[in-house]
């Protein structure tokens, strides 16, 4: 079963931009589904922004026009490209991946995003 490892989060002023990355510990090339959720404080997680095997994406409302969402099957890493950070996307970041058959639905650990005003 696929690991994955997130990291580029950080402290960032409004306005600003950072890259996040997930490494996965094997081959992505056959996830199905791969994408990146935040955990505000005193809220519940919710989809950022999902892209598939084909390369099909789909974006939260809050955060389209702003992150990109790619996928490097050679490096089995994905990124989320953030910009125009605004301090609503304080964030703890988790990395998830999911395939359908053998089925199986992990998350990494996280990474903290901080958007100062």
């Amino acid at each position: 079963q696929v690991q994955l490892v997130e990291s580029g989060g950080g402290l960032v002023q409004a306005g600003g931009s950072l890259r996040l990355s997930c490494a996965a510990s094997e081959s992505i090339f056959r996830i199905n589904l791969m994408g990146w959720y935040r955990q505000a404080p005193g809220k519940q997680r919710e989809l950022v922004a999902h892209i598939s095997s084909g390369g099909s994406t789909n974006y939260a409302d809050s955060v389209k026009g702003r992150f990109t969402i790619s996928r490097d099957n050679v490096k089995n890493t994905v990124h989320l490209q953030m910009n125009s950070l605004k301090p609503e996307d304080t964030a703890v970041y988790y990395c998830n991946a999911q395939t359908w058959i053998p089925s199986y639905n992990v998350w990494g650990k996280g990474t903290k995003v901080t958007v100062s005003s």
